[in-house]
C-alpha cells in the first residue's frame, strides 16, 4: 500500500471541499486577492498603514468550550483598532487559520465571522489561508491570525507627534478583555466557574468573558474629525501603560486616574490576588482605547475622562498612574 498525504493527518480532499465554500464567500479561487483602490487617487499624498496580529490564547478558551463564533470579530476589530488609532481608513483584510485537522463546522463559523465582520465595517476580505498542521498543532488546538491595511492622507496621520502639556486623556471602555489575559484564565477559574450564570452579567462566565473585542473605528473617526486628537492608543497587550507609552512623546507624561476595577475586572482581582500593578500590566482594566486630545476637546458620550498631560523628564515613566495603591 503506498503511502498517502492522509497516513500524516492531511486530508486534501476535505481541504478542497471546504476550500470551494470557502469560496463561494469570497467570490474568488485565484492565488492572490485583487482590492481595487483607485479611489486613492483623490489622496494628495496617502500613506498606507499596516497591521498584523493574532489573537492569543483566547482561541483556546473558545475552542475548549465550543464557543468560537465572535473570534472573527474578535480578530477583525483588533487589527482596524490598531490602524485606525493612527487616523487610516481600513481599505483590505487578510486571514490565517491553522490547526491539527481541518473541521469543516469550526473553520466556516470563524470564516463566516471575519467575513461579517469585514462586511459591517465596509472592509473588503480579500482572501486568507487554512492550513492542516498535525505535527505542529495538538489534537483540538488552532490558531487565527489576521493583517489589514488602510490608507490616510499623510497630513492627518495621528501619530502622538502633537501631544503637548495640559493635553486630557479620554477613556473608551472595552467590552471585556478583548484578546489579552486569556492564560491565566484557566489558572483562576474552574470549569464550574465558566458555565455558572452571572446574574451581574447577564451571561454565563464563559459568555462574558469571550465577548468579542470591541471595534472603536466609528467613534475614532469622529473624534479625529474634531481636529482635537493628538494621539491614540490601542490598549491591548502591555496594559495602558504599555500602550500609551508608545506614543508620548519625551518630556511628557500621561498621568492615569482609574476607578477600582468593576466587572470582570473586580472579579478576576478578588479570585486571583494579583498586585494592583500586575492586573495593569496584563489586562486593559475596562478601558480599550485612549485618546490624547487638546484640553478644549467636549467629552464625546460613552468617553470619560482618566487623566492629563505633564512636563517630565525623558528619563521619567511615560505613564503614571495616580491612584497606586
Amino acid at each position: 500500500m503506498s503511502l498517502q498525504y492522509l497516513d500524516a493527518g492531511v486530508d486534501l480532499e476535505e481541504a478542497g471541499r471546504l476550500t470551494q465554500r470557502i469560496t463561494q464567500r469570497l467570490g474568488s479561487a485565484l492565488f492572490g486577492g485583487f482590492v481595487p483602490v483607485s479611489e486613492i487617487k483623490s489622496y494628495e499624498e496617502p500613506v498606507l498603514v499596516s497591521s498584523i496580529d493574532g489573537i492569543g490564547t483566547k482561541v483556546h478558551l473558545a475552542g475548549r468550550l465550543h464557543m468560537v463564533d465572535g473570534l472573527g470579530r474578535d480578530i477583525v476589530h483588533h487589527c482596524v483598532n490598531d490602524i485606525a488609532v493612527h487616523g487610516a481608513r481600513p481599505l483590505f483584510f487578510l486571514d490565517y487559520l491553522a490547526l491539527n485537522k481541518l473541521e469543516p463546522d469550526l473553520v466556516e463559523r470563524i470564516v463566516a465571522g471575519i467575513a461579517g465582520a469585514c462586511q459591517a465595517l465596509d472592509i473588503r476580505l480579500a482572501g486568507g489561508e487554512t492550513a492542516e498542521m498535525p505535527l505542529v498543532y495538538p489534537s483540538g488546538h488552532f490558531d487565527i491570525a489576521g493583517a489589514v491595511v488602510g490608507v490616510v492622507e499623510q497630513r492627518d496621520m495621528v501619530d502622538g507627534s502633537a501631544i503637548r502639556g495640559g493635553d486630557v486623556l479620554l477613556g473608551l471602555p472595552s467590552s471585556g478583555l478583548h484578546t489579552n489575559g486569556y492564560s491565566l484564565v484557566p489558572t483562576i477559574f474552574s470549569d464550574d466557574d465558566l458555565c455558572r450564570y452571572e446574574p451581574d452579567f447577564g451571561a454565563t462566565l464563559a459568555e462574558a468573558l469571550l465577548e468579542p473585542h470591541r471595534c472603536y473605528v466609528t467613534e475614532m473617526q469622529l473624534m479625529v474629525s474634531t481636529g482635537l486628537v493628538h494621539g491614540m492608543a490601542h490598549i491591548t497587550g502591555g496594559g495602558i501603560a504599555g500602550n500609551l507609552a508608545r506614543i508620548m512623546p519625551s518630556g511628557l507624561q500621561a498621568v492615569v486616574h482609574l476607578d477600582p476595577p468593576s466587572g470582570l475586572f473586580r472579579l478576576i482581582d478578588e479570585r486571583s490576588g494579583m498586585a494592583r500593578e500586575e492586573m495593569r500590566r496584563i489586562f486593559n482594566m475596562g478601558i480599550g482605547l485612549i485618546a490624547v486630545c487638546d484640553s478644549s476637546t467636549p467629552i464625546p458620550a460613552g468617553c470619560r475622562r482618566l487623566g492629563v498631560v505633564q512636563p517630565a523628564e525623558a528619563s521619567e515613566a511615560r505613564v503614571v498612574f495616580s491612584d497606586n495603591d
